[in-house]
């Protein structure tokens, strides 16, 4: 084989590697381009599901609070024929009772506290007394009273604890 040849099958060679590179690096800039537009429209799809969901979120936020401002609307309508009303005491009792339907309707409950060991987690000590014959951070007293809803603390106790009196 002469010098030509071999040159000729080395460049032929040569030029092969370069159309199968050039092949290459046209299959990866298509790849990639293909990746970007896929990467492109899971953006565009995720921003619209978050102002769905935001959409979404404000009509719920709004239901809930129509919901709320109508039975605040009929307190407020009951209070006024109570104020309106020669005996008031009749109407601050109906009222009450609506309240109380809505604690029980809502599940909201109101928290015993008092003779009971004082617990951070639904209560809140406002100050605490010196008592004989008592045991310390028993609860003595309730200032505010507190409530849970659905086993959840919507606002704790305010309450007064004893403190067992120093001989």
């Amino acid at each position: 084989m002469t010098t030509e040849e071999s040159t000729g099958k080395k460049k032929q060679s040569t030029s092969k590697k370069n159309v199968s590179l050039k092949n290459e690096v046209e299959q990866l800039k298509q790849e990639l381009k293909e990746n970007k537009n896929h990467l492109l429209r899971s953006i565009a799809d995720f921003q619209n599901y978050q102002k769905r969901m935001e959409r979404e979120l404000k009509l719920l936020e709004d239901e809930i609070k129509r919901k709320y401002l109508s039975e605040l609307i009929d307190l407020n309508e009951l209070l006024k024929k109570a104020y309106e009303d020669e005996n008031p005491k009749e109407g601050l009792k109906l009222m009450l009772e609506n309240i109380e339907k809505f604690f029980e309707k809502e599940e909201i409950k109101y928290i015993e506290c008092i003779g009971k060991k004082f617990d951070h987690n639904l209560h809140h000590a406002v100050t605490a007394l010196e008592k004989e014959n008592c045991d310390d951070d028993i609860i003595v007293e309730e200032v505010k009273k507190g409530y849970m809803v659905n086993g959840k603390l919507l606002r704790p106790s305010q309450v007064i604890v004893a403190k067992k009196k120093e001989k």
